[in-house]
């Protein structure tokens, strides 16, 4: 046997019933379970099915399922225990801060001591060799750009830089195109001086020897020389060139 109390619920839009079924009998008597009707007649059984039913037309953040009502007073205590809850922050939720420090923040229900070690000088410092070791990096990456030419906004392929005789490459594919693209590279990257590969053993099996902070191609100097052409060059009205 059960007993059947069907009610307005205020809480919801005009037209929507709350119905509490009271069991009479068994193990369960006295206990109930709550249901909401749409003015159409559609049947909900938890909170999760009338919030998508619902959808952003109302706002059920602070609803409470078994009593029909608003209770703000409810969403604010449990974002308080979601704020203090170790297994909330394991989640992704946002750490205590009003804790003494250290703390062991770890998903442990119990907040756990921790044993804050202090160096003395007799102690010996280990190296971490995996954060020694320089981070990997991909070598002749400028094969990439091999067949790719720059072209201006009318689409017309702009004319490759002659470079010096001085500059020789190094590695495969050992091409003008190439040594621009890394010298380019080197200038706007780095901050530190470009020398070239100052190691002879680079020209024999670049794979191994090659200083990838540096450009593909030999080791070059800028003498005085180079820069008073230079300088000329740019001096010289555009007429009078080449």
């Amino acid at each position: 046997m059960m007993e059947r109390k069907r009610t307005d619920c205020p809480a919801l839009p005009p037209g929507w019933k709350k119905e509490e079924v009271i069991r009479k009998s068994g193990l369960s008597a006295g206990k109930s379970d709550v249901y909401y009707y749409s003015p159409s007649g559609k049947k909900f059984r938890s909170k999760p099915q009338l919030s998508r039913y619902l959808g952003n037309t109302v706002d059920l953040a602070c609803f409470d399922f078994r009593t029909g009502k608003m209770m703000p007073g409810k969403l604010q205590k449990n974002k308080q225990r979601f704020r203090h809850d170790p297994l909330s922050m394991a989640k992704g939720g946002k750490p205590d801060l009003n804790t003494a420090l250290p703390i062991r923040q770890t998903a442990s229900i119990f907040k756990q001591p921790v044993t804050k070690v202090t160096s003395h000088p007799g102690n010996k410092v280990k190296t971490d060799l995996q954060r020694a070791i320089e981070q990997p990096k991909q070598l002749f990456w400028e094969k990439r750009l091999k067949g790719l030419r720059s072209s201006d906004v009318t689409e017309q392929v702009l004319r490759t830089m002659d470079l010096p005789k001085g500059l020789q490459s190094v590695g495969p594919d050992a091409s003008d195109d190439t040594l621009l693209s890394a010298i380019a590279s080197a200038l706007h990257m780095s901050s530190a001086p470009i020398t070239g590969q100052t190691s002879v053993a680079a020209e024999k099996n670049p794979a191994i020897w090659l200083n990838t902070s540096q450009p593909l191609c030999k080791a070059f100097t800028v003498t005085d020389e180079h820069i008073r052409s230079g300088a000329e060059q740019d001096q010289c009205p555009q007429g009078c060139r080449s």
